[in-house]
């Protein structure tokens, strides 16, 4: 597969964001305990009140990148993904409250509260100084969905940025705004709700916007280009700081006129490093901005006990330094103990790892390929091609996506029963029997052909489908020459027709034959499309691509895109053609774990029909996953191999149903309790799904959906 070349799949690594996250997080810290303070005032308000201040419109971004994006530019109408996670964000602020209540107590905070001091604490200022940011947060995303829900994503960007310009006049322009004296008064007025304009309505919606469109953008820059735009834009942004802090204007410094334009820089330039994305970095940082203050009042008190606060708290570098060492130690002890909460060790014979970053990325990836109007819709049959429908379906919900395609009713059930929501496509056959179902879950059935589509309106209640048009693959959908037919379709009582699409069956090749096919089919798609459309048959969605129509015929449109296997990071085989050089990322691991290790002589045989003899003397290590899980039995005697301490070790014998022997002579340090990777990288070594499906003569598809049900997924 070629490197990546255009801007949209560049675009799917976020090591940059996370790299930044751990330095805004220190930059918080920064404001909080100026660390030049000692040295230079001047120095500490450069390094304070004006670099340091990226570091909260910086967060604010990533959040509309990752939580606001489909729903701002239209993607989705569907905000269930954003409710839940602000859901999530009122949680933590009730934490937070909670944690820093004693010491707010403590500090005298309270002494003088009343309900509304009481209300504007908890609605915008917070209950701690550096809470505001969850208000703000929730505030800003309600705002946004709000004005987004009645107008169009320009209006959103105009109000925004007139709710900045209004803060900015009550924040750092202050000077001027208080020698007007009916203006003045109007801000000190608001001062009575809200202690400064960043709080609340002002100042969070411009960043979560530009966070959302910034990768709807036609051209991205390059890193030169968004590196030089940066320093000019930060250069202006010092001089308006110092000019500012000068004349005496500001009221408070949180808010520049350039900060917007030095944050769009800034954001494309972390963009376009393309790193590899640290999920731990993201959870360590939001603890960091949490824990912080608590750890300024440790470290404070540390110092009075040892008697050394001339060292560690009246030296502003070295109060700086200590306190960012201790939150990351304590932060950092938080993400460990909640990471081996979660794992709860399910790990326990053999299992999946699932990576939801990379799914992410390949999520974006191949949006990016497709044209603004045309939504994914994922397949998640065969359990998610192996990787666990449930846990990808909610990733994928969380990403805003809301419609799906399995393959039986039994697979769109399952998902309903466990709150996911949106349009589920059942692709395949359902039983007449099973029609009370279709209701049940408000499921939307596919029209296989028109004597099954008689059998649906027979059942007299109303259904939801989309009508299957056979272009040329054979297998399901009535043939696209039956007009006729489809008429009669479109007219039948009972049907509510929400969509119709075809299958491109020869999509995945350069072979001229094949794509000449294949625009035959799309052609014979929209032509009847077209011709029901003159004649009045509203169709409201339709589709034709999967994997490898939205990797090598973008161009072809439609309302979904059902991406399948490159949803899941690769093709179904190593040697597909793809047209649009994607760069995919593996979402599954396979792993087992060794059951024991035993010695055998020269000589000796091992396993079902002895089929492995040692030629020396020999360790094998018995692995507890076999053909019932999925491995394929064809793997046995030396063909596959797994990755134990990052070597290799080959599979001997025969693969059992519940067992597999690998030989460890040479990794002595091998032990029972170990882990064996089968799929996925261990050291500098990998293996593949490309590696499997190559060694046993199929394809990715098979090796991945074949994994069984007692493998969990974590």
């Amino acid at each position: 597969m070629k490197p990546i070349t255009t801007k949209q799949t560049k675009y799917a690594q976020y090591g940059g964001l996370d790299l930044f996250r751990l330095a805004a997080a220190y930059l918080v810290i920064a404001i909080h305990t100026s660390p030049l303070a000692s040295y230079s005032l001047q120095g500490d308000f450069f390094f304070t009140r004006i670099l340091a201040r990226t570091a909260v419109p910086f967060f604010f971004m990533v959040t509309g990148q990752f939580i606001l994006s489909d729903y701002l530019n239209g993607k989705t109408g569907d905000c269930s993904a954003i409710f839940r996670y602000l859901k999530k964000v009122l949680l933590l602020y009730a934490v937070s409250i909670i944690l820093y209540l004693p010491i707010g107590i403590y500090a005298g905070h309270y002494k003088e509260l009343t309900a509304p001091s009481l209300l504007k604490m908890l609605l915008f200022d917070g209950a701690f100084y550096h809470l505001w940011y969850f208000p703000a947060l929730l505030l800003g995303v309600l705002i946004l969905c709000l004005l987004r829900r009645f107008c169009s994503v320009g209006v959103c960007a105009a109000v925004s940025l007139v709710l900045y310009v209004l803060g900015l006049l009550g924040d750092s322009y202050w000077g001027i705004t208080s020698h007007i004296p009916g203006l003045s008064s109007v801000y000190e007025a608001g001062f009575g709700i809200f202690s400064h304009t960043r709080n609340g309505l002002f100042f969070a919606p411009l960043f979560l916007l530009m966070g959302a469109v910034i990768l709807n953008e036609k051209k991205g820059g390059s890193i030169k280009t968004n590196g030089a735009g940066l320093a000019l834009a930060f250069l202006l942004m010092t001089g308006e700081g110092f000019l500012l802090h000068f004349l005496d204007w500001q009221r408070h410094d949180s808010m520049y006129l350039t900060l917007p334009v030095c944050m769009f820089f800034l954001y494309r330039l972390l963009l376009c490093l393309n790193r590899k994305p640290v999920r731990f970095l993201r959870t360590v940082s939001a603890w960091i901005y949490i824990l912080h203050p608590a750890m300024i009042v440790a470290v404070r008190t540390l110092a009075r006990i040892l008697h050394q606060t001339g060292l560690l708290v009246d030296n502003s570098l070295m109060h700086f330094l200590a306190v960012c060492i201790v939150t990351t130690l304590v932060s950092y002890v938080f993400v460990v103990l909640s990471a081996r909460k979660k794992k709860t060790f399910k790990q326990d014979r053999a299992w999946v790892e699932l990576d939801m970053d990379a799914l992410c990325r390949n999520v974006l990836a191949l949006r990016s390929l497709l044209p603004k109007d045309c939504k994914l819709m994922p397949a998640l049959k065969a359990n998610a091609y192996g990787h666990g429908a449930l846990p990808v379906a909610k990733a994928l919900q969380q990403m805003g996506i809301d419609s799906f395609c399995v393959a039986c009713i039994s697979e769109a059930a399952a998902l309903r029963k466990n709150g996911i929501k949106g349009e589920i496509l059942i692709l395949g056959y359902t039983h007449p029997k099973q029609f009370p179902l279709l209701r049940l879950y408000r499921l939307t059935q596919t029209v296989v052909d028109y004597a099954y589509a008689e059998t649906l309106n027979q059942y007299g209640k109303k259904l939801h489908v989309h009508i299957g048009i056979d272009t040329g693959m054979h297998r399901l959908g009535e043939r696209h020459e039956n007009l006729e037919q489809i008429r009669k379709i479109f007219n039948m009582k009972y049907l509510k027709i929400d969509g119709a699409f075809t299958h491109l069956c020869a999509d995945d090749t350069e072979n001229p034959k094949d794509r000449d096919f294949t625009l035959k089919q799309a052609e014979a798609f929209y032509d009847v499309m077209e011709k029901l459309k003159r004649e009045g048959y509203v169709c409201p969605k339709i589709h034709l691509q999967a994997t490898y129509g939205i990797l090598n015929y973008p161009e072809l449109a439609g309302n979904y895109a059902r991406a399948g296997i490159a949803l899941y990071g690769i093709l179904s085989s190593d040697t597909d053609f793809d047209r649009s050089h994607t760069k995919l990322f593996p979402v599954l691991s396979l792993k087992a774990r060794i059951s024991s290790v035993r010695e055998l002589h020269a000589q000796e045989s091992a396993g079902y029909g002895l089929a492995f003899t040692a030629k020396r003397p020999t360790r094998l290590a018995s692995l507890a996953i076999g053909y019932a899980d999925g491995l394929p039995r064809g793997l046995s005697c030396g063909t596959g191999s797994v990755l134990i301490k990052g070597k290799r070790a080959p599979i001997v014998g025969r693969i059992c149903m519940d067992q597999t022997l690998v030989d460890v002579t040479d990794i002595p340090e091998a032990a029972a309790g170990d882990i064996a990777v089968l799929i996925g990288k261990s050291g500098e070594d990998e293996i593949t799904a490309y590696e499997l499906a190559a060694k046993t003569g199929t394809i990715t598809n098979e090796i991945l959906s074949r994994i069984g049900e007692r493998v969990v997924r974590v």
